[in-house]
């Protein structure tokens, strides 16, 4: 999740502590859980003092904010494959590798916003990101003109990604990649 990460002022050590204190947390989180992420293991394993972490993040639910805080400064957008289907395929390839890995921050960060009303209220905005950005592909193949526009780009989205969330999060039952690309173009069938 904090693969580029963009601090407020590129640069500077201000942008290199918070970067190194996301990395660190995004490792506690995903091998620890949330009861295993502290202030001072997150110290330990960035190098930050840890009253630089109390002054900065205050609690362990400051940490986890912010870490969702900064998927709004990265880069990120979907895919551009030439083809609706490709660039649904080439999201829930991202989808599943992030959730099938191990260990996954992704679904560790999902867990942890079930803890604190504010990191529930941050990984909310980090979705409504993530579903504006997605937006760019349906832009795209209407552009192309592989569909209409009008097309509901949350909704293309939920229809392609919904899938692996249920079974490989809820259900925590295993899901191929091939699997994973057969909704992706279930879901770019559904609005041709």
């Amino acid at each position: 999740m904090t693969d580029g990460v963009r601090a407020s002022r590129p640069g500077g050590r201000t942008a290199r502590v918070r970067s190194e204190v996301l990395a660190a947390v995004e490792a506690e989180l995903a091998e620890h859980g949330y009861d295993g992420l502290t202030i001072d293991a997150v110290a330990v394993r960035s190098g930050v003092h840890r009253t630089t972490l109390y002054r900065r993040w205050k609690t362990v639910p400051g940490l986890l904010v912010d870490l969702l805080e900064a998927g709004a400064d990265d880069a990120w957008e979907p895919a551009d494959t030439g083809s609706l289907e490709g660039d649904l395929i080439a999201v829930n390839r991202e989808v599943h590798a992030a959730l099938t890995a191990r260990p996954s921050v992704t679904q560790a960060v999902i867990a942890a916003s079930f803890r604190t009303p504010e990191a529930a209220e941050a990984l909310t905005r980090f979705w409504e990101d993530r579903y504006a950005r997605t937006a760019l592909l349906v832009h795209r193949a209407v552009e192309r003109g592989e569909i209409t526009a009008g097309v509901d780009a949350h909704q293309l989205l939920l229809t392609a990604t919904a899938p692996l969330y249920h079974q490989l999060v809820l259900l925590r039952q295993p899901m191929s990649r091939a699997k994973a690309d057969h909704h992706a173009r279930v879901a770019a069938a559904s609005v041709r």
